[in-house]
């Protein structure tokens, strides 16, 4: 997945858009032709779980319904809203995704995703139900163990990130601290 589109056209009068680098500035921007008026495109934030059930160490994933990379397993995560924290999006996007009753543990993972201008935000989340209500994005919602996660059918490389690192700090009992990485 590439970049957003380029603006083309002013937001606020529909005129035509130049690129070019505004003055104060260090980068190209999106500036209106008519009212010079100026455009940024920022990186969009991902939320999500690593949710995980207790009693024998098995994590949620979600069987994409949609695309990209339907039908493939991912954790619930999906795009932060205007007017939500990180940990708000990643509640909602549990629930919407898989049905899921969670209770959030702590940020876990923060991964840039370069090549397409995101940061995906992970929290470790105990659940608090083994029972699960798919939502329409999902085909279907289920608990693995490590050995029975269907890794070359995973979607995204945030999502194999993110187990990858969880189940190496539960192998060696290491506490379960915050990294960060940069995907290009």
């Amino acid at each position: 997945m590439p970049f957003p589109s380029r603006f083309k056209h002013c937001p606020h009068c529909g005129a035509a858009v130049d690129y070019r680098v505004p003055p104060d500035d260090n980068r190209e921007r999106a500036v209106c032709t008519a009212c010079d008026s100026i455009h940024y495109q920022n990186p969009l934030n991902v939320v999500g779980t690593l949710p995980v059930w207790e009693a024998d160490g098995r994590v949620l994933l979600c069987r994409r319904a949609i695309e990209p990379r339907l039908g493939l397993w991912t954790l619930p995560a999906g795009f932060m809203e205007l007017g939500e924290t990180t940990a708000e999006g990643a509640l909602r996007e549990t629930h919407e995704e898989a049905g899921a009753q969670i209770e959030l543990l702590g940020l876990y993972s923060l991964l840039n995703v370069v090549k397409v201008g995101q940061v995906h935000f992970f929290y470790r989340a105990r659940l608090l139900s083994p029972r699960f209500e798919p939502g329409p994005e999902s085909l279907e919602a289920q608990l693995f163990a490590e050995h029975e996660i269907p890794w070359d059918e995973i979607a995204f490389q945030t999502t194999r990130e993110t187990l990858t690192r969880y189940f190496d700090d539960r192998r060696h009992g290491r506490a379960f601290a915050l990294f960060s990485a940069d995907l290009h």
